[in-house]
């Protein structure tokens, strides 16, 4: 269901239940167990979640979720199972010390969009699709919202949530909602290279950075700038900045500590 390959210092995750690439509890749960798993691994600096096919995931499995209905409950105990394993999969990843992320080459709807929108990145090639479309269904995307109106911004957000339409990956990158639109052939290259850069850089600095920009957000300005100084304080006087500033004034290669 997820293939688990190593790079370098990167680890790749690749959805591989073709032709949707659906992402069933199961699924949710692999993935939650590899992500997880890449925590305190110290040799794993970056993570890149990809699928196999001509579809990224279309999220949820709708065959799997009505077939449910025959519970005894009326399917509330699986759904609530479901939505709950998606949000701790979600929040995993934007709370993640590791960068992660989205290399989509294909159609992102509903759950596998707001996958892909939660991930710190996104790289997609030029015929990638994104949408939101549980409308189509009778069913909003309420928690696929919750991702896109924080990347993309309300009104444009909603538009696609009321509409259930499909956005190219040109018109997802005008969004923000993807950071590069690469020739489909080029998709993995671009990636790979985008990965090992970052994996280049100080594993300590990174965890620090993601988690203050996560925090500050929700924060007033000054409320932000003093949590950011508070950080940029325990940045400065970790080993990796002292080993970081030297290395540039002596003209070298700096060394990075194995922190995670």
């Amino acid at each position: 269901m997820v293939g688990v390959e190593r790079q370098g210092a990167v680890l790749r995750l690749t959805l591989q239940n073709p032709p949707a690439n659906v992402l069933s509890v199961a699924v949710m749960e692999a993935l939650l167990a590899e992500i997880d798993g890449a925590r305190e691994d110290a040799s794993v600096r970056v993570i890149v979640i990809a699928a196999v096919g001509k579809l990224f995931s279309t999220g949820h499995d709708l065959k799997e979720m009505n077939s449910h209905r025959s519970d005894h409950d009326g399917g509330r105990s699986y759904f609530e199972q479901l939505f709950a394993r998606c949000s701790r999969l979600i929040q995993t990843i934007v709370n993640h010390p590791k960068p992660v992320i989205a290399e989509v080459n294909g159609l992102a709807t509903a759950a596998g969009c707001q996958l892909v929108a939660s991930c710190d990145l996104l790289i997609a090639s030029d015929q990638a699709r994104f949408g939101v479309n549980g409308i189509d269904v009778g069913l909003f995307c309420s928690t696929p919202a919750v991702a896109l109106t924080r990347v993309v911004g309300r009104k444009r957000a909603m538009e696609m949530l009321l509409t259930g339409e499909m956005i190219d990956a040109a018109t997802a990158l005008e969004f923000g909602l993807v950071n590069r639109v690469v020739h489909a052939d080029a998709l993995r290259r671009t990636v790979d290279e985008l990965a090992a850069v970052i994996a280049s850089k100080s594993p300590v600095a990174i965890k620090l950075g993601k988690e203050a920009v996560a925090r500050q957000a929700g924060l007033s300005l000054a409320e932000a700038y003093e949590q950011t100084s508070r950080v940029m304080v325990e940045n400065i006087l970790a080993a990796d900045a002292e080993e970081g500033m030297s290395a540039f004034l002596e003209k070298r290669r700096p060394t990075w500590s194995r922190e995670s």
